[in-house]
């Protein structure tokens, strides 16, 4: 089995993928709820119930074909810090996380797969990939479910469909979600009115790490909340044609915005820049902001096209728990907020200044300065 420390040592697969277009959407996600018949769902059972399930689950669930010596564990078997840093890399709930005996996480080893053991259900199932794949996304862990099908007895009502613990997951028991970095629609003031239309035709928009979260670095989650009563293909299509929508009025937004205010995104991209380059204090939300607009100035041409890359792994590697993991012991904020400027610090040291002149030119603006003159 794969250890904890191999496991974060390695970016996941779909964090570091360049098969598609991510400017906008970084990540495709979906989840699907399971529940064997006749047991109790976690909410319920008893500690020894829990155990006795997950005991049926576990080897189940290693043994899939995807999971070629995956990482395996319970989560009473992980520090606070470890089950943050899961949570952090989208691999289990804050719900999950909270949990312990009789609950496990098995991953495989790219983390694109990744199943979590009574959680709120008995199985909860996601595959992760890069950039708008929903249906690739869907036919992964669609695979998945079918192998763990054939080994289990799921709970399922010919008219209601999969049964699960909460109704809202009834039906199909399908979660689909992007992830959508939108700092177009939120520096021309039309985030709201977007996301509002999003709302209204059914869809759910939440923050970075998904319900009761807030938005931070301009990332939004674009998911279904319906589950029942329509089929999985019909609940990918609509969701695939709102989210290629939004995307759409994302790259509008940013065309319009070089076109009519160059020198305002030239001066926020800058400004980014310049923070991040030098700052020695910086706490996650000032991180999170300035590296949104720097990954905004590498889609817009201000930057080489790897600084995309970099921002999104610094993304995951500035978060609280990751922090602590890698200086190996436990940090109060003002400690961590010292750590993550020097980590960005150093993986920024080599990124050359903004280039206004390539930006400018190539989003059809004005011939402007040579550079944002920042030294």
């Amino acid at each position: 089995m794969m250890r904890f420390s191999t496991l974060v040592k390695h970016p996941a697969d779909w964090m570091v993928g360049r098969d598609a277009d991510d400017g906008v959407v970084l990540t495709s996600r979906i989840r699907l709820a399971r529940n064997l018949d006749g047991v109790s769902f976690p909410g319920w059972a008893t500690k020894e119930q829990r155990i006795e399930t997950l005991g049926t689950l576990r080897p189940a669930v290693e043994g899939l074909d995807c999971m070629k010596e995956p990482f395996s564990q319970e989560l009473e078997d992980l520090s606070s810090v470890q089950k943050q840093v899961l949570v952090e890399r989208h691999l289990i709930s804050r719900e999950h996380a909270a949990r312990s005996e009789g609950s496990a996480a098995v991953i495989e080893r790219r983390q694109s797969i990744a199943i979590m053991l009574n959680e709120e259900d008995h199985l909860r199932m996601q595959s992760i990939r890069p950039g708008l794949m929903l249906g690739d996304a869907y036919a992964a862990v669609s695979e998945v479910d079918d192998q763990l099908a054939d080994q289990l007895e799921y709970a399922f009502d010919p008219e209601l469909g999969y049964l699960t613990t909460c109704p809202t997951n009834l039906g199909t028991g399908l979660r689909g979600s992007a992830m959508l970095h939108l700092p177009g629609l939120v520096l021309s003031d039309q985030i709201g009115q977007v996301l509002q239309a999003v709302n209204k035709i059914g869809l759910a928009v939440r923050g970075i790490f998904g319900e009761g979260t807030e938005s931070l670095g301009n990332l939004f989650q674009i998911s279904n909340q319906s589950t029942l009563g329509e089929s999985e293909e019909t609940i990918l299509r609509r969701l695939d044609r709102v989210i290629s929508q939004v995307a759409t009025h994302e790259r509008n937004a940013r065309d319009k915005l070089m076109e009519d205010d160059p020198d305002m995104v030239c001066d926020k991209i800058g400004r980014a820049y310049g923070v991040l380059r030098h700052a020695w204090v910086i706490d996650s939300k000032e991180a999170l902001n300035h590296l949104s607009l720097l990954r905004l100035g590498g889609d817009l041409g201000f930057f080489d096209d790897e600084v995309v890359s970099l921002c999104d792994a610094l993304l995951m590697d500035i978060q609280p728990a990751h922090l602590q993991m890698h200086k190996g012991g436990s940090l109060g904020p003002e400690e961590r907020d010292a750590i993550r400027a020097e980590i960005v610090r150093s993986r920024l040291q080599c990124l050359g200044h903004p280039d206004s002149h390539t930006a400018k030119t190539r989003n059809g603006g004005e011939e402007p300065p040579p550079d944002l003159g920042i030294a």
